[in-house]
């Protein structure tokens, strides 16, 4: 399957990033090293997961983020890449809005 980001999931990448390089910009090019490599998983993986919020949900596996994604096709399509530790009343917005 091929793997597509949203422009929104894009800009949720580089908001985490933004987050990490904060404590040191090894953090921040770790924390994108490891979900470009979550990302990628998703080619073989995709659809497996559970679904939250009326998407597959999956949970990165170094940081307290998940991936939202659907499958259409031959494609995934991630649409957020969410930090957990937020309220879950604002993830929930924040999918279902846009």
């Amino acid at each position: 399957m091929i793997v597509l980001l949203s422009d929104d999931a894009e800009l949720d990448l580089v908001r985490g990033v933004t987050f990490y390089d904060s404590a040191g910009k090894a953090v921040g090019e770790h924390f994108l090293d490891s979900l470009i490599t979550d990302l990628r998983s998703l080619s073989f993986s995709g659809g497996v997961h559970g679904k939250r919020f009326g998407y597959h949900c999956m949970c990165a596996s170094r940081f307290p983020f998940a991936i939202y994604y659907t499958v259409e096709g031959d494609s995934v399509i991630v649409i957020a890449i969410l930090d957990e530790r937020r309220n879950p009343d604002l993830i929930a917005d924040r999918l279902n809005n846009g």
